[in-house]
This record gives C-alpha cells, sequence and structure tokens, in this order.
C-alpha cells in the first residue's frame, strides 16, 4: 500500500507540473487582460465598460505572442540559471569530500546503498538548522545544509536529513517547487511592473474631447463612471493572478513531507534519528535574509497564525506522530525553544562577572516573556519576498 502511495505521488507530480505550466501562461494572459483595460482607459476614458472590454481582448490577441514568448524566455532562463540564483540568494557553495569528508561520506553511502546518482553538495553558512533539494534534472540536483546543521547533529541525525532530500528528489517534489517559484516569480514580477506603470503617478479617468454643454457633461460622468468600473475590474484582476500564484504552492501537497519522512526511514532503517532530527530543528531553521521560496523548499519552514494557511510544511509535531504511529519510531518531546537556550547559555557565560558589566537580563511579566522583535523591511526579487 505505501509503494501504490509512493507511485501515485510521483506520478501525480509529474501531472500537476504540466498543469502548473499551463496555469502560468493563463495567469500571464489574465495580466496581460488587464494591463489592456488599464491602457485603453488612459487613452480614452469616455466609453462604455463593453467597448473597453471588447478592446481589451482585441489588445490580448495582439499582444498574446509577445506575452507567450516573454513567459516562455522566463522559464528556459530560470530552467538554467535557477540553482545559481538560489545560491545568490543563501550563499551556498559546492564542496568536495576534501571539505567536508563527514558530510560528504554519508550521502555517498545512502546513494551507494540504493543505486540513487550522487547529487551535489552544497554548504551555506547559517547558523540555523536547515537543508533543502534543488534542481530540475540529474546534471542539477543538489542538496544544501547549513553549517548550523552540520555542527548540532550527530552523524544518524544527518544521515536522515540528507535521506530526508534525497526522497524529495526521487520523488520529484523540487521539480514541483521550482516550477512553481517560477510560476510566482512571473507573476509577481509583471503584477508589480504594472502598479509601477499605471499607479505610482496616478491614472486621470475620463480623458477624451470636453464639451461645455451640460448634456456632456452628464455624459463625461456617465462614461467616467464605466472608466472606473473598469480600472476596478482591472485591479481586482491583476489581485486574483497574484493570489492564484501563491496559492499554487498549496498544489504543493503537504504530505510531500510526511513521504519524505518516510523515505529518509526506508533509507536509513532509522526512524528514532529523523525523529531527533525533527526536534532539534524545529524553531531553528529560519534562514536569515532567505526569501519565502528558498524557505518553503527547506526541511522546515516555520509559520504561526495567519500565514500557517499558506504553509507548504506541516507542523513538527504532526510529522514526529506519523513517524511514530507508521514506521515505528519513540516519541520525544519538544526541546526548549532557541531563547531559552539562549539565555541559559548567556548566564552560564557571565557567572562570575560583574554585575556591571553583564549583559541585561532578558524582563519576564505575568503574561510572559515579550516575543522577539519582528524583522525589519521586505526582501524582494523573483524568488518571493519574505518579511
Amino acid at each position: 500500500m505505501a509503494a501504490y502511495g509512493l507511485y501515485t505521488h510521483i506520478a501525480a507530480n509529474k501531472t500537476r507540473s504540466v498543469l502548473l505550466l499551463i496555469g502560468l501562461f493563463v495567469l500571464v494572459y489574465v495580466l496581460v487582460y488587464a494591463g489592456a483595460l488599464i491602457a485603453e482607459v488612459m487613452i480614452d476614458g469616455g466609453r462604455a465598460v463593453p467597448d473597453y472590454l471588447r478592446a481589451a481582448a482585441a489588445d490580448l490577441i495582439k499582444a498574446a505572442p509577445f506575452a507567450t514568448t516573454g513567459a516562455a524566455l522566463w522559464i528556459v532562463i530560470a530552467y538554467f540559471f535557477h540553482q545559481k540564483l538560489i545560491d545568490a540568494v543563501t550563499g551556498g557553495h559546492t564542496v568536495t569530500r576534501a571539505e567536508q569528508p563527514r558530510l560528504y561520506n554519508l550521502l555517498e553511502n545512502l546513494c551507494i546503498s540504493r543505486g540513487i546518482p550522487m547529487p551535489k553538495l552544497k554548504i551555506m553558512d547559517s547558523d540555523a538548522l536547515n537543508a533543502f533539494a534543488s534542481g530540475l534534472n540529474p546534471k542539477q540536483y543538489a542538496i544544501t545544509v547549513t553549517t548550523g546543521l552540520v555542527e548540532r547533529l550527530d552523524d544518524a541525525e544527518i544521515e536522515a536529513v540528507l535521506g530526508h532530500e534525497l526522497t524529495h528528489i526521487r520523488n520529484d517534489d523540487v521539480q514541483m517547487m521550482v516550477i512553481a517559484v517560477i510560476i510566482a516569480g512571473v507573476v509577481g514580477f509583471f503584477g508589480e511592473l504594472m502598479f509601477r506603470l499605471f499607479f505610482q503617478g496616478g491614472i486621470r479617468i475620463g480623458g477624451g474631447s470636453s464639451s461645455s454643454s451640460s448634456s456632456s457633461s452628464s455624459g463625461d460622468r456617465k462614461s467616467g463612471g464605466g472608466a472606473v468600473v473598469v480600472v476596478i475590474l482591472a485591479i481586482a484582476l491583476i489581485l486574483l493572478a497574484w493570489l492564484l500564484s501563491q496559492v499554487v504552492k498549496l498544489a504543493l501537497s503537504r504530505s510531500r513531507e510526511f513521504l519524505a519522512d518516510a523515505g529518509s526511514v526506508e533509507l536509513t532503517k532509522n526512524p528514532d534519528a529523523m525523529i531527533s532530527a525533527l526536534r532539534k530543528i524545529e524553531n531553528r531553521g529560519e534562514l536569515e535574509g532567505a526569501t519565502s521560496a528558498v524557505m518553503e523548499m527547506c526541511l522546515d519552514n516555520p509559520r504561526s497564525g495567519f500565514a500557517d494557511l499558506f504553509a507548504t510544511h506541516p507542523s513538527v509535531e504532526s510529522r514526529v506522530d506519523a513517524l511514530v504511529k507508521f514506521a515505528g519510531g519513540h516519541y520525544q518531546p519538544p526541546l526548549p525553544p532557541p531563547a531559552t537556550e539562549s539565555n541559559g547559555a548567556e548566564g552560564a557565560a557571565t557567572d562570575g562577572d560583574d554585575a556591571d558589566t553583564a549583559p541585561a537580563e532578558p524582563r519576564h511579566g505575568p503574561w510572559g516573556d515579550a516575543p522577539p522583535a519582528p524583522r525589519s523591511g521586505w526582501l524582494r526579487g523573483p524568488w518571493g519576498r519574505r518579511g
């Protein structure tokens, strides 16, 4: 039954990949149509709504070849250069056996034991505990791990993490993720471009020939009202296209993480190592400076509150429960939160120091510790944005 589920998942991923690529072009055409509506209003603000819709449809037909070429070119660029873009964002770099013998040998042994082609091994300098797989074909496949993960996890736990990422490659999950990133990048780029072109300087509606007669003024007001309706419709289409580009990520079913955890156990025969790795990574995987698209590719992508509605990963607790229930692992409770660990370390480091030189202790109150200060600013780029 498990094999049937795995092969069905792989087949479904291939079907979803095709559908997502088709959906990319549909969303691009929606954006072009919305842009045509706004352009027609700017050219002549004195027409009725049906006239704008017909004119925009004609503009879409004329612009479709250019829009198709642009979207196809974006896909080609992403296909060949997405890994370089990811490395530029994360700072990941390829390592050899001589540079990372422990990590390299663990990955190589897993690949040899199952006859899996060896992906590239990359390291990114970060205290966070996380890892992700990327690539669209066997020549591009790569597994990137953080230095924090290598330092904090033992061999069995690292092997479990590598097995998890190898399973993503075997199941074609990485292809799905990259395609979703491409879609979000295209729609986000063109959507923001339209807003900048048409709304930064403001749109004046009601242009066209003026008239001093009261009947003409009444007609202008009526026509201007139609132009306002068309602009609102265009804005709604742009927002809808952007929203759908984000919801597309929900096509990446959360079940892929459960299957990758199970695949890791199948490779390593050690469910407890996968559970222990998840507990150590839990709430410690946030990559400083990484965009949302990169975080969605990681082993763990912590989300909470409203953001959890669009989360692409199930909670660590549910993944641990699944490994206990279906893989024969032993339950391990969550570790203390990172803030508690750091506070304890600071206390030990400053023990015996003068009170006036010791760092200020965190303030406590009846409602608990104060939350960490939010990160300032937004990071933008073709791979998404993350606050």
